[in-house]
Formats: C-alpha cells, structure tokens, sequence
C-alpha cells in the first residue's frame, strides 16, 4: 500500500521563520527578497574591503621581505584572486546561493562541503579577531581604555548590526562609505603632493630577510604564501552577491558591473590598501619606531595623518576614527558570513538548525577567545598555513567552474539540495585533500626550501589539475545522485512545504521520494528520518519506510553511529570554546600589572579548566541523547499518525466496498432481468424492422448499446464486490494480445497497431487477464474519442523486462492531469459521466492477484500509456 501523505511535521520559530533575521541563510535567496538594485548590493559587498588586516598584511611581507619582492608578489596576488574569483561569483550571483552552497554542487558532495564550511568558517573568525585586536589598539591610544575590555566592546558593538541581516549592513555601508574613503585618501594625497621623496624610501626599503634588497625566488614565494590566504575573501563577497536581482536584457551591464566589482574586483581595492599598508609601515619604521609597532594599522595610520596635520590631538582623532569605521564595516561582513558558515556547517552535522543568530553570537566568541590569546602577533605564521588550505580550496572550485563546466563533464548548473547530491564528491574532496598534504609536506621542508615557499601555489595548482584528472576519469557521475524532478507545473512559482507548511520559491523546494511530497530544501537538510534513501534503489527506499514507521525500537532511532559521534564532538567543542572564552577572560581581567605580587592564577584557572573538560563531555553527550530521545518521540508520534491515517483510509475503503457490495446485491437482483429482456426485445425489433432505415435502426441500436452498457456496469459491480480464485495456466502472450485484439469490432481494430515482442509465456487465468486487458483498452478508445482516429491512436506492446512481461496500451488521446492519474485505482472514482468508476481498481486487483501491478504515464494533450507487468515462464511459441 501506498504511504500515506503526512500532515505538517516540523515548525520553526519566530527567528527562523524571519528571514530579514535570517537571510535565506541555508537555502537560495528567493526572488522575492532580492529587491536591492546592483548597485546597493556592490556598495554592500565592497563595504567589507576596509578590513585593516591588509594594511598588516602588506607591512608584515615588505618588512620581512623587501620592496623588491613583496611589490611583485603582491601584484601576482592580485591578478591570481581576480582570476580565481571571476567564477565563483558569476556562478554564486547567477543562482543566487552562498559560498558554502556553490561548493556543494562544485564538486564537494553535500556532506564534502562540510569541511569547506569549517575551513570558511575559520576564516572569518581568524580576520575578525584580527580586525577586532586593532579595533582594541585603537580605543587603548584614544581613551586608555584596557585592551580586554576593547576586545569585549569590539566584539559586542558588532552583534546589534549583524543581527538584522544583510538589510541592516547594507545600510551601514552605504552611510559610512564616503567617510571612509575620504578618511582613507585623505593623508595619500597630502603625501603625494609634498612628500613624493618618501616614495624612494619606500621603493629602496631592504627588509629584514637576507636578499631582501633585491629579488629573491624564496623571498618572494613566501610573500606570496602569506598573501594566498587572501583568495577566500571572495567567500564574503557572493554572501552579499547572491542577492542581486535577476540578470534581464534592462539591467544586465549593471548586473555584470556589481559582480565584476564586487566579486573579483575587491582585490583592486584590497592591492591598493594592501600597498598602502607595505608603504606605511616602512615610514613607521623609518620615524625610528620597533618593527612590531609599525605593523600595527593605528600606528600606520597616526604616522600617515601627521603629514596631514601638525596638531597631536587631530592625528590621533583621525587615525582612531578611521579605523573604527573600517572595523565596524568589516567586521560585521566577518561576523555575518562567520554565521552563515557555521549555520551550514552545524545543519549538517547535527540536523538542527537553532538560526543564525545563535552562530552569530558563536562566532563572535571564538574570535574573542583568538583576541584574548593574542593571534595578531602571530599574523604571519597564522596566514602562512590558513594560505594552504585556502589555495587547495580555490584550486579545487576554480577546476570545476572554468574547466569542468565547460568541457560539460559537471551539470552546467549548481545544485545544492541534499536530495539531489551524493554525499561526497571525489572531484573536490579528493583534489582537495591530495593538494592539501602535498602542500604540508612541502610547508615543514620535506622537499627543500624552495617547495617549503611556494607551499600554496603547489597546493592550488595540485588541487587543479587533479580535479580535472579526477572529474574526467569518473565522468562526472559523482555530481548527481538522482535526476532532478519538477515539484510543481511550471507557471507555479510559489510551492508549499509539506513538512514545515511554508510557502517556498521553486528553486528551493524538492521533490522527497521518501515523503512522496515537495518540500524546502532547509527541511530536507534537517531531516535525520530518510537517511538519504531518495538516493538508493526502491527497494531500499521501501525497506526504510517499513522500517520508519516502527519495526523494533533500534530501527526507530534516528542517528548512526558516526552521525551520532560528530553530534558529540561539534556539542562538545562549542561548549569547550565558550567555557576557554570564560576561563582565558576571567584570566586577562584578574592578571596582575608589573607593580603587583605575582599570583599564579593561570595555572590555577588552567587545572580547573582541565578538570571540567570531562564534566563538559558528559554534557555534550547529554545534550545529543536528549535531541534524539526527542527525535524519537517525535518518530513514534509520526508513526502513529501513519497507522492512524492508514487505518482511516483502510476504514473509509471498506465502507465503500461495503456500499458497493449493497448495492450490487440490490442492482442485480431488480435490474439484470429486465435489462436482459430490453437487450433480447431490441434485438428482435432490429431484425423485424430490418427495412425501415433511419431513424429507426439508429435508435434500436443506441437503445441496445447502452443495455448492454448497464449489463456491463453490473458485471462489474459483481466482479468487484466478490473475489475469485484465479485458475492458472500458461498463456503466450503474444498469441493471446493478437487474439484479443482480433476480437475486437472494426471501429476499434482500425485504431490498434500491434508490436509484439515478449516472445514468451505468462502464467495466468486467461479469462480475468482478458477482463483486465478489455476495461484498459475501452478506457484508450473512449480517449481516442473525437482526439484521434485511424491506425495508430492506440499502440499494444508486448516486451520482456529480465524476468517480466509488460504488456502495454497507449493511446494519443487526451492524457490526465498529475491529480487524476494518482486517483484512478481508487473505488467509484470516475471523471465520465457514465459509469461507477470501478474499471480501474478491478483491472489492478486482477493485476495483484496475478503478482504483477499495473503503471501508469500520461500527460494531459500526450495520451496515456497503461502498462499491465506480469511474471513470465520460459518462452512457449505460438
């Protein structure tokens, strides 16, 4: 028996359920949200580019390494991130989903992605801990405020603003983005104009690595290495991107002038602060400051406005102001995309999704607990490695879109819904991690010193050649798990979700084989019930189902093993982090200055700290029993409301029959006698009245053919209310189809086109077949009505399926609609005005009987094909 359908199964609060709140954050951003023009949108994106940490950066390499090789490198940066990025924000603007859900679809796999989420995700966390660190320097030099406490107001101003989403930054940006450019230019002019000699000092600056005065292979490959990092910022950028509107023939130069700028062109303006960091922290250096000073961006800037203004006070005023404003504008780009990352990461590991506001607030804490640990003075290692992976990551995405795409070895498209992807993908996953260890290797000097450089160009060049390798020698299969299906007609552009009750957009709704219902693509990823059976062969699917709705109590529970381990270790880890976050800041706050008795409250802190670990695993534990205990009540409750339903149906389907069992005791017994004599009396007066013509003969014959309609209603009714022992003999099928067929009357021959095939025997009871075949083939040329006429309306085929025999009738009349296909084996139901809807149901009873079934295809305006499957014995000629 068919499953039946189930009512709503999940609901979402009121955060979820708000998408300003949430922003479309796990699915595609729907048309109807996108109402921002391209140009709002760019601004937004281009907004995040104040980050600071490239001022570092860019002092970080031209202090170690020179001008002679850090210029270089960073001009080669520059034109590697615009290429590498070009893609990935075309694809991620043109369908409108984030960097985590382009990756799925890129040849990552759903669950493969994962690890991209986790490595984006650390991205964002390592720069806004880094950008909240000078956030900090900065309120220390202008109102003493202590670098703790400037980490928490620096971490906490963000929250209010990123809360509302990618609204309330859109507005941010567009306000302070002519301040900041101007604060930003402002002091580059006033040198260019009076100091250009400063630029020799710049040009001539040797660095504090041997060679550095000139250009050196490895100088300038771990320059570069340290600038790779840099590649994953095209992360945030489509976080923003993927909410411009539709590309149409009106806005198309705007829509490709926002993705071009804001996509791979953040990298022109981040060369240039980039450059502008490299040239200020060698004047820093060159006014007699220590180097580590000079890599601090307020010190930067402070010596950058003195050329502006000889007044202390206006300096420092400006300097400050400035990088407050270039903190808040990246930061809250930082902390969004951080929410987002970890809002997919977790839906994946854990199939709960609290919203993302709750990874907000997550990822704001971490990067507080790298801040309090002090990451800014281990900029260049901390980018160095992050470089690694980043460049493997990039390598694997870029082969995929530029390459795989257009040599049609991957969908031309980006899918990014759970029910249509493996779960792993070797493409990405393995390209990736091949490039990865490759890259370690050579980054410890296990190749020499010139691999241990250029670690991160070897790890994006593996990463793409051996994605291409990998795609073309699997052609592509591991992309698609299963062929996308409609979930509604095309004109329907809005389609409810079965499971939450929410109305969706198209592109964000699937088809679930196992529901047998469309639903989002946030309730598929949340679903921990279907173990991905739309994937697997039906035989699987049904086994799953039966075990769902409740065999033993160990096929009830929910989570595997190793779904159940990652549970625990993803609890456990963000309960690590927030009680390190408590521990390491209780520790900054109560650490004593130099004047005061030294008290060894670290290690004390640390022993506690240790001792709770144990205490935190124990909750973590806790904490996933309890989520599945409630998955299975939920489980049995669902289960319940199945057999409920079933058991509904299964009532309301023998109140028919009952009904029907009635009523043919009543209808043969008044009407089959006087039907017979009306049938025998026409008869007799067609023959007396042989000469009298038309109209006469016209209606004898109509009076007589509809008797026998009745008589046929009849049989029916008492065929259908009564059931048969069958009486098998083996029957060839071919023969049998063409007698059948021969039997019929000239109207109906001259539509039949044979194509017998099977070549072999079924055993069946040729009586009830014969009763089966004529109620489908009545059915076709009842279609074919004032459709079709002439050879060919109606096709029967005969063909051999392993071991099984379809027989099928088509017929090019005028098909169903989705909505009357699924109702035809149901009792008295009938969309003609004659008859009592009992053809059908009998001819799959007599199907079942056989140990066939019956399948049906049609499409209103194509016709209908009924295919009769039955099991077949060694071939018997006719």
């Amino acid at each position: 028996m068919d499953i039946p359908r189930l009512p709503a199964l999940r609901s979402y609060h009121s955060w979820i359920a708000n998408e300003t709140l949430e922003d479309y954050s796990l699915r595609y951003a729907a048309r109807s949200f996108r109402r921002w023009s391209p140009f709002v949108i760019a601004n937004t994106a281009l907004g995040g580019i104040s980050f600071l940490a490239l001022e570092a950066i860019g002092g970080t390499i031209t202090l170690s390494y020179g001008f002679a090789n850090a210029f270089p490198a960073i001009l080669v940066t520059c034109l590697f991130v615009f290429v590498t990025s070009t893609p990935i924000a075309y694809y991620s603007s043109r369908y409108n989903i984030d960097m985590d859900l382009l990756t799925r679809g890129a040849g990552f796999g759903y669950i493969g992605s994962t690890i991209t989420s986790l490595i984006y995700a650390t991205f964002t966390f390592i720069f806004f801990a880094l950008e909240g660190a000078i956030m900090a320097q900065a309120l220390k030099l202008f109102a003493n405020v202590p670098l703790v406490l400037g980490y928490i107001i620096s971490s906490l101003v963000i929250i209010p603003i990123t809360f509302m989403g990618v609204t309330m930054i859109s507005k941010l940006q567009m306000l302070t983005q002519p301040v900041w450019i101007g604060l930003h230019l402002l002091p580059f002019v006033y040198i260019a104009i009076d100091h250009p000699g400063t630029l020799g000092e710049w040009v001539a600056f040797a660095g504090s690595a041997m060679g550095g005065g000139e250009f050196n292979l490895l100088a300038f490959g771990s320059a570069i290495g340290v600038l790779g990092a840099l590649s994953i910022q095209i992360g945030e950028q489509v976080d923003f991107l993927r909410f411009l509107p539709d590309k149409t023939e009106e806005n198309r130069w705007r829509w490709w002038t926002a993705v071009i700028a804001a996509g791979p062109g953040w990298i022109v303006v981040g060369g240039f602060k980039i450059l502008c960091g490299s040239f200020l922290a060698v004047l820093v250096v060159s006014s007699g400051l220590p180097q580590a000073t000079a890599l601090e961006p307020v010190h930067m800037y402070i010596k950058a406005y003195e050329y502006v203004s000889a007044d202390t006070a206006v300096v420092l005023a400006a300097a400050v102001v400035f990088v407050l404003i270039s903190q808040v504008k990246i930061n809250v780009t930082n902390a969004y995309a951080g929410s987002l990352a970890w809002s997919n990461f977790f839906s994946r590991v854990t199939h709960y999704h609290p919203g993302r506001v709750v990874w907000l607030i997550f990822n704001i804490l971490i990067s507080l607990l790298l801040m309090l640990l002090g990451i800014f003075q281990t900029l260049a290692l901390v980018l160095a490695v992050y470089s690694i992976i980043a460049s493997a990551w990039i390598g694997s995405i870029f082969a995929d879109l530029a390459i795989l795409k257009p040599l049609k070895i991957s969908p031309p498209f980006t899918e990014f819904k759970r029910a249509y992807l493996h779960n792993f993908n070797p493409v990405g996953c393995g390209s990736m991690a091949l490039a990865s260890i490759v890259a370690v290797l050579c980054f410890v000097g296990s190749f020499g010193p010139l691999a241990e450089a250029y670690a991160a160009p070897i790890a994006f060049f593996t990463a793409l050649t051996s994605a291409v390798a990998i795609g073309v020698a699997t052609g592509g299969r591991y992309y698609l798990a299963r062929p996308r299906e409609e979930v509604a007609a095309r004109r329907q552009a809005i389609v409810t979700c079965e499971i939450c009750g929410l109305d969706y957009e198209r592109p964000d709704m699937v088809h679930c084989t196992f529901y047998d219902r469309p639903i989002c693509s946030l309730c598929c990823s949340l679903d921990s019930h279907c173990h991905d059976v739309c994937k697997s062969p039906g035989g699987v699917l049904e086994d799953q189902r039966s075990r769902y709705f409740g065999r033993t109590l160990i096929g009830k529970i929910a989570p595997h093993m190793g779904q159940r381990l990652l549970k625990v270790g993803g609890v456990g880890f963000a309960l690590t982090i927030v009680t390190a976050a408590v521990f390491l800041l209780t520790y900054r706050l109560i650490e004593p200055g130099a004047e005061e008795p030294h008290l060894d409250s670290g290690a004390l802190l640390l022993r506690v700290f240790l001792a709770l670990l144990p205490l935190l695993g124990i909750g973590a534990w806790w904490i996933v029993l309890s989520h599945e205990s409630r998955e299975l009540a939920e489980r049995d409750l669902v289960a319940s409301l199945e057999r409920l339903h079933q058991a509904q149906q299964e009532l309301a389907s023998n109140e028919r029959l009952a009904a029907i069992g009635q009523m043919t005791a009543t209808v043969s017994h008044e009407l089959r006698n006087p039907l017979g004599t009306l049938v025998t009396s026409a008869d007799v007066l067609r023959r007396s009245l042989r000469d009298a013509g038309e109209p006469v003969m016209g209606e004898l014959q109509r009076l007589q053919r509809n008797a026998w309609r009745c008589v046929r209603i009849i049989e029916d009714l008492l065929d259908f209310s009564r059931k048969r022992p069958l009486v098998l003999a083996p029957v060839a099928i071919d023969a049998w189809v063409r007698q059948q067929a021969g039997e019929q009357d000239a109207a109906t021959r001259a539509l039949i086109t044979l194509r017998l095939e099977a070549g072999c025997a079924v055993p069946a009871d040729a009586e009830r077949l014969r009763q089966a075949f004529s109620n489908v083939l009545v059915n076709a040329v009842q279609a074919c009505e004032g459709q079709v006429q002439g050879k060919g309306a109606i096709t029967i085929t005969t063909r051999r399926e392993a071991d099984r025999v379809v027989l099928g009738i088509a017929d090019m009349g005028s098909g169903m609609s989705a909505e009357v296909a699924a109702r035809i084996f149901e009792p008295l139901f009938s969309t003609k005005a004659f008859g009592v809807g009992l053809g059908m149901p009998l001819v799959k009873r007599i199907l079942e009987q056989h140990g066939g079934e019956v399948r049906v295809e049609s499409e209103p305006g194509e016709g209908t094909l009924i295919s009769l499957v039955l099991p077949c014995v060694p071939a018997v000629r006719p």
